[in-house]
């Protein structure tokens, strides 16, 4: 994802628009696309200002409090669990549904990493 139009593009724009000029001219005029313009019109209509809206998502783990103290247990417990196992045993034994992207976001976070153990490896020409 890109990121958003400078303040200043934007200001101009809306100064644009406050001396009369169309949505669709004004951004022709600033070089940036007529639906941009669009948008940024109704948007300041609407509110009076064109300022960039948040960007990003929500980042807080699913995996809240009481459910983290029982993973971080499990992995304790049993290692060697994937994290598709993981994610299973939260939603058989919790009833909580996660994605492995989550598992593995929850798990990062308590610095906790699995490495390949070295007596799993496969069996290599001598």
């Amino acid at each position: 994802m890109g990121k958003p139009y400078s303040a200043d593009l934007r200001e101009r724009f809306a100064r644009a628009l406050g001396r009369g000029l169309p949505a669709r001219a004004a951004a022709r005029l600033l070089e940036v696309s007529e639906s941009t313009g669009v948008k940024w019109a109704q948007r300041w209509r609407q509110t009076g200002g064109i300022e960039a809206k948040a960007m990003g998502g929500d980042n807080s783990s699913r995996i809240k409090d009481e459910d983290a103290d029982w993973v971080l247990a499990l992995v304790a417990a049993e290692p060697d669990l994937t994290l598709a196992e993981i994610r299973d045993r939260l939603a058989e034994q919790r009833g909580l549904q996660v994605s492995l992207a989550a598992v593995w976001r929850f798990l990062d976070g308590h610095a906790l990493t699995f490495k390949k153990n070295t007596a799993r490896r496969r069996a290599r020409a001598a």
